[in-house]
């Protein structure tokens, strides 16, 4: 492990503390430390989301994984967050406390046809240590593959050990979703998995605006927008709305820049005469 690297919100790297599975970040979502399970280490997604941050991005699905060195790896970097000198050395004061466990990583996480498998591993882990129900088990998904019982399946086990959904919605128009996600889908077939997921487990609105070619979303696409949450007010838990923190690395990137805190508020607070709780992270 480099024991020379400060973990910041401007880097997500996956590599921080030398492992293929798990790594370590500093989350401005969460609030502090987030230990984060990549189960997409071959960098393969089924959508191109246009800030994306991770290099050499491939269309696909999740290799197999090596689940007895993915909980190798995770006993290892608990055991030094919670027993050693790792909040202390990489760390700063204000963000030591560990916040949650994430599924997340370089791609659609619940690709991995071990996803069910890795939930129940996590949760073993989690008990071994003290955590579980101590702090959330995450998801940050897509969405995209909940129309698959064992996709479902999972996310319901993970409602059992505290756990939450962070569910990707950039857009809300067909138009859009091509635009920002590089995917084609029909906003309807959104809306079902969406419901579907805040049925079967918490779910928060995830959704990242940012201006393209120096321009923000216009008011076609945030009236879908409002529309589409809207409709599921009274399911989720709320929305998170950020914007840009680190560099895309895909062809994009140049055209892509940072809203202003002030646009991005705005946004929040017609969100919120929907009776949505909203948490901005600018």
């Amino acid at each position: 492990m480099n024991s020379l690297f400060s973990l910041e919100v401007s880097d997500h790297s996956r590599d921080s503390v030398g492992m293929t599975y798990v790594y370590p970040v500093v989350s401005r979502r969460a609030g502090g430390v987030s230990i984060g399970i990549n189960l997409n280490p071959n960098n393969a997604c089924n959508w191109r989301c246009i800030y994306c941050q991770v290099p050499e991005l491939t269309r696909g699905a999740a290799p197999a994984i090596d689940l007895q060195q993915l909980e190798r790896e995770l006993r290892q970097l608990l055991s030094d967050i919670l027993h050693g000198e790792f909040m202390q050395q990489h760390v700063a004061a204000s963000a030591r406390r560990l916040e949650d466990i994430a599924f997340s990583g370089n791609g659609e996480p619940t690709s991995s046809s071990e996803y069910a498998e890795a939930i129940a591993l996590v949760e073993t882990v989690m008990r071994d240590f003290g955590l579980l129900g101590q702090i959330k088990l995450r998801l940050i998904t897509n969405g995209s593959l909940l129309d698959r019982p064992d996709v479902l399946d999972g996310i319901t086990h993970l409602a059992r050990c505290n756990g939450e959904v962070w569910f990707k919605v950039d857009a809300a128009t067909t138009e859009g979703i091509a635009r920002i996600n590089d995917v084609h889908l029909k906003p309807e077939g959104v809306l079902q998995r969406l419901r579907s997921c805040a049925q079967h487990c918490p779910t928060w609105v995830q959704t990242c605006m940012f201006a393209l070619d120096s321009l923000p979303p216009g008011e076609k696409e945030i009236h879908a927008y409002l529309d589409l949450l809207q409709q599921v007010a009274g399911d989720i838990a709320g929305v998170h709305l950020y914007g840009l923190a680190r560099h895309s690395m895909q062809a994009e990137a140049p055209r892509l820049s940072k809203l202003p805190e002030e646009w991005l508020e705005g946004l929040a607070s017609r969100i919120r005469l929907l009776n949505i709780e909203v948490r901005v992270s600018p």
